[in-house]
């Protein structure tokens, strides 16, 4: 299922005014998957995980140092979440039984998933939010918020959907949820990261070539946040052909990175210095990294040269709890 699986590489959008901020949570059953607990909750802001939970610990655990604070400040934080994903464990492990029988399963391997969430743009004060189910890898039921109408793509979920449109409880508890409770829970989450979640890291940009007739990388690291544009040029036109763009991934340190190759294979080497690499980040100037042969690093031995360009993070400073939904 897309929406649950990997970050988004965020692109086309160039000339990056703002900051997304967001606040996800996952939810994850499972069924007849060995060495894996049976039920598992992570929440993020921003892609940084903040809050743990299993099955076997029955805890809800923090996982950001700036979350002592707000624990100090919420002395009831981790017993609400833990009370409410102790609720949840029990309606997911009956749901995916369920599941397994409206789909005609009895034994093998199965995974039941809840992704929602909301996002604020720290600009203009728009908010989005999302919320869908997934069974065995293929989306289950969706929530579609600007209709508050529920899209089903399975048969299977049909008796679902038709249950929890006409539920008129659950319509407002969503609507209350996603239009205030998920973005204020958000917004104070980013006060009490603020040093971590709205700083600002500059990226290394190299280029990088594994053999001679491979594509040239663009390897942008350490960067935060993690909503970064990369793109080629020739020309000082963007490029769409010939590209290919990667996820972007965590780096152990917090930071992320990502990659974007570019395909030379018909491009005579003189003409190399027409394409440069550019790196589009909220609070920094962009970052223009022409495609000098005698810069791209290798490793089939020629060239060996690096273009990089790191610098300064910015820092800013604490926010409460938000629930998370328990559907």
């Amino acid at each position: 299922m897309e929406a649950l699986i990997g970050l988004l590489l965020l692109v086309g959008c160039h000339g990056v005014s703002s900051v997304v901020h967001s606040l996800k949570y996952f939810y994850t059953a499972s069924s007849g998957v060995s060495n894996f607990p049976e039920f598992v909750v992570v929440g993020m802001v921003d892609e940084l995980q903040i809050i743990y939970y299993d099955i076997n610990s029955q805890k809800a655990e923090p996982k950001q140092s700036w979350m002592d604070q707000l624990t100090r400040d919420n002395p009831q934080y981790l017993e609400r979440e833990t009370g409410n994903l102790l609720d949840s464990q029990q309606t997911f492990k009956a749901k995916i039984e369920t599941l397994k029988k409206l789909f005609n399963q009895t034994g093998g391997v199965h995974i039941y998933q809840k992704m929602f969430g909301c996002e604020w743009d720290d600009e203009d004060d728009t908010t989005d939010g999302y919320e869908q189910y997934g069974y065995d890898g293929e989306d289950f039921i969706v929530l579609n918020l600007k209709t508050w109408t529920w899209i089903s793509p399975v048969q299977q979920a049909f008796i679902t959907r038709l249950k929890w449109e006409h539920d008129r409880a659950l319509r407002e508890q969503k609507e209350n949820y996603y239009n205030k409770e998920c973005v204020d829970g958000l917004k104070k989450f980013l006060v009490y990261g603020k040093s971590t979640l709205q700083r600002t890291e500059r990226p290394e940009v190299s280029l990088l070539q594994r053999r001679p007739s491979s594509p040239v990388v663009c390897h942008a690291t350490g960067f935060y946040p993690y909503r970064v544009v990369v793109f080629w040029r020739r020309d000082g036109e963007e490029l769409y052909e010939h590209v290919d763009h990667g996820e972007v991934l965590p780096n152990p340190d917090g930071t992320f990175q990502v990659s974007v190759d570019l395909d030379l294979a018909s491009v005579p080497r003189e003409d190399w210095r027409r394409y440069e690499c550019v790196v589009q980040l909220k609070g920094i100037e962009d970052i223009l990294t022409p495609l000098d042969p005698a810069l791209v690093r290798t490793n089939w031995g020629r060239g060996g040269g690096s273009h990089s360009n790191s610098g300064n993070s910015e820092e800013q400073n604490p926010a409460p709890e938000v629930q998370p939904l328990t559907t």
